[in-house]
């Protein structure tokens, strides 16, 4: 359980530039201290082991204690005044001191926020101790105290070396008297509660989700991607070779000095976290060249870059740094570099920051290389599609204030990200509460709502470094539900339409990644990253329509289509049937119209003319009609000429044509070859006129005179006499030919 070298010697490390091995040992030491020992904490100033860990200094600037001292103050947790050990004072409203530079803000907050975590301890112990209770110490102060006496412990109560070149802060200078003066009775009373709490070091006071994250924190690595706008990929790694870094395949293999590039995105580079110090040695970071910055920040603008269609600008709001925002502009640029000199724009939401914060992004975009990003500084609920600057803005890349749960350093990364400082203080318990999560979700939800209201828009990409789901899968299916029901009340689907699509990073064959059938990309926090969370929203296509053959009856009705086209069909009927009716191939209508015209009063009828007659009944009346005309034309089994008044004379017919006329139930069989029937010629008339009477005039037969006469020639045979037809060929068969043989 050597775990407080993370918490004391990582504080030294980055605040004065002591080495590393010296803050391990003061905190191995500590911890494996027996409990029964109390007193092991006074270590004279001669001992052979304070010599060992004297090579850099101890402790912190007083201007590093001073800034922590207010972070505590304001983010420490209020108990209620039954439950209240110790009183810090009203929560200050003044802005916190100025710091030198960013790393010693870094450190005050790494304080501030240990102290937090630590918070029951400290004060069991300044109980314990009494010197809360004998000290003249107001109210004000003890914020100071307690931050200080955190340090303190974690030195093992060892003086602090004196800063030469820091400003000194008298109030520091005072409280630090005190808890010397007091070190002997506050270290016994440490000794008592680890005694009391079965602790072998203070840190197993700890929830377990701290002291998790706390060991993967110890071991994560630095991730860095290249600025493609001032240098590019092969430079880069060109350069970390001549300095004498060597490339590996994976991020496992990372030890010592090297470097190897990430599984999901092809410009970031993975290197030990003990080197950041030699890449500046490299000056590819004060270059610009190679950026340093979490890998859960990139994944973003990876995706909105991927999403992002040949022609369109990318509008980014909610919480994130000039380094993401520089990422975001610099992937955009990349991906139409020698298309066009027009480059897409990357719009950036600022409502939340201050003038001075604005200027300070725009500045760091700017040295970066950057020339196409703008601010907008309204807030993002009050602008609409009618925006004539975001006419072209095809892609939403969204990373809301979000827990940060899912992080293992969360000081660096709200530092380094701009992200909201008041959620330390539950960070420090390892749990949000559920009042602050329910702020978040809220505001969340509202960001999300309002980017899919955007006509123009092809895709929304959502990003938080949250482990809960209402803060993730929750919010992404309730705004796709909402935006649903938005478009089905509007009337128009094909605007408000989205639906999730496929991750965009590749997953290599080696590595643990999200399954194929999880509709979302999430990282889980480990050793070698933090974790994420990350949705693509595109909207989809517009919807090709498959009705019912019904439903498009129903429609073409409702428009009419089916009248113009019934219209068109009974008109072409109209002129079938009259060409039909004027081009009879056969003859038997005609025939059965003479029979009944010299045989009235039989019920018999021909098949042809039943079938004709029985195809259209409302011609009927016509048909008969028709056999009554050819009837007084012909007065016999002669037809007439082309004139209707030149009637022949009766003639017998010859026993081929003597054909029986078949039964109700068959077919009759074709005539025998006969020359064609001739029509009647007679003008076109309109398809709306009703059909007329066609008299069909066939040529006059005639006969040789050798055929001998027989008085039965001329009469037509009985149908109960008639010859069946063979079903197989459908014409005479074979007994019928021979009986119906001619005997001459």
């Amino acid at each position: 359980m050597v775990r407080n070298k993370h918490i004391g010697g990582r504080l030294n490390r980055s605040s004065t530039g002591k080495n590393q091995k010296a803050g391990s040992q003061l905190s191995s030491s500590k911890d494996l201290t027996p409990p029964d020992k109390p007193a092991e904490g006074d270590i004279p100033a001669n001992s052979p082991e304070l010599q060992t860990t004297s090579e850099g200094q101890l402790g912190f600037p007083d201007r590093v204690y001073l800034l922590a001292s207010f972070i505590f103050q304001n983010h420490h947790l209020e108990k209620p005044p039954a439950q209240r050990l110790v009183s810090y004072g009203k929560r200050r409203a003044l802005s916190l001191p100025r710091v030198k530079d960013e790393e010693m803000q870094r450190t005050a907050y790494e304080l501030a926020f240990n102290t937090l975590k630590y918070q029951e301890l400290l004060e069991d112990i300044m109980i314990d101790s009494c010197f809360y209770l004998t000290q003249p110490m107001p109210d004000d102060l003890m914020c100071l105290v307690a931050v200080m006496l955190y340090d303190f412990q974690d030195r093992k109560f060892l003086p602090r070396e004196r800063q030469r070149d820091g400003e000194i802060e008298q109030e520091v200078r005072d409280v630090e008297k005190y808890l010397l003066r007091f070190k002997t009775k506050l270290a016994a009373s440490l000794a008592r509660c680890r005694i009391k709490h079965d602790l072998l070091s203070i840190e197993c006071i700890l929830p377990e989700s701290l002291k998790t994250k706390q060991e993967r924190s110890s071991s994560l690595p630095l991730y860095a991607w290249v600025n493609t706008l001032e240098s590019s990929l092969d430079e880069v790694q060109s350069v970390l070779k001549s300095a004498g870094f060597s490339q590996v395949k994976s991020i496992g293999q990372l030890e010592g000095e090297t470097f190897c590039q990430d599984p999901h995105c092809g410009d970031i580079l993975v290197f030990p976290a003990q080197l950041k110090a030699q890449l500046h040695t490299t000056k590819l970071l004060s270059n610009h060249k190679l950026i340093i910055q979490d890998k859960s920040c990139s994944l973003g603008p990876q995706a909105a870059c991927s999403m992002l269609p040949e022609e369109g600008d990318v509008l980014m709001l909610g919480c994130f740094s000039a380094l993401t925002v520089s990422h975001t502009a610099c992937l955009v640029a990349e991906k139409r570099k020698g298309v066009g000199s027009n480059q897409p724009t990357v719009y950036v939401c600022v409502s939340d920051r201050t003038d001075a914060q604005r200027e300070e992004l725009q500045q760091a975009v700017t040295a970066m290389g950057c020339r196409n990003v703008k601010l907008i500084p309204e807030v993002f609920q009050s602008l609409d599609s009618d925006d004539k600057r975001l006419q072209k803005v095809r892609v939403i890349l969204l990373n809301p204030k979000c827990s940060v749960s899912a992080v293992s350093n969360p000081v660096d990364f709200i530092l380094q990200e701009n992200g909201d400082t008041e959620l330390l203080q539950d960070l420090s318990q390892g749990s949000i509460a559920p009042s602050r999560l329910q702020a978040l979700v809220a505001q969340q939800r509202k960001d999300i709502d309002h980017a899919l209201k955007f006509p123009r828009v092809l895709s929304v990409v959502y990003s938080t470094c949250s482990s809960y789901q209402e803060e993730n899968e929750e919010v992404v299916s309730r705004a796709l539900e909402h935006a649903k029901a938005r478009s089905e009340q509007e009337g128009e689907p094909k605007q408000a339409n989205f639906r999730l699509s496929p991750s965009p990073f590749s997953i290599p064959d080696d590595a643990a990644g999200p399954e194929e059938t999880e509709p979302f990309f999430m990282l889980e926090p480990s050793e070698q990253s933090n974790g994420c969370f990350l949705a693509v929203l595109s909207k989809e296509p517009e919807p090709v329509v498959k009705e019912a053959p019904r439903d498009v009856l129903v429609r073409a009705n409702a428009k009419g289509i089916l009248e113009r086209i019934g219209t068109k069909k009974e008109h072409h009927g109209h002129t079938n049937r009259m060409k039909k009716t004027s081009h009879v191939p056969n003859s038997q209508p005609q025939f059965s119209a003479v029979k009944n015209g010299e045989t009235k009063g039989s019920n018999s009828t021909s098949l042809c003319g039943q079938e004709f007659t029985n195809r259209r009944p409302s011609l009927q009346g016509k048909a008969k009609a028709m056999r009554v005309q050819v009837s007084k034309n012909t007065g016999s089994s002669s037809f007439s000429s082309t004139k209707p008044g030149n009637i022949t004379p009766k003639r017998r017919l010859s026993p081929i044509l003597d054909i029986p006329t078949s039964s109700p139930r068959t077919h009759s069989a074709s005539p025998p070859a006969a020359p064609p029937p001739t029509p009647a010629v007679r003008t076109r008339r309109p398809p709306q006129e009703p059909l007329k009477p066609v008299v069909l005039v066939l040529p006059t037969i005639h006969f040789p005179s050798f055929f001998p006469a027989h008085p039965n020639y001329n009469k037509w045979r009985d149908p109960a006499q008639s010859v069946p037809l063979s079903r197989s060929s459908g014409g005479l068969s074979k007994d019928a030919m021979v009986k119906s043989r001619p005997l001459f």
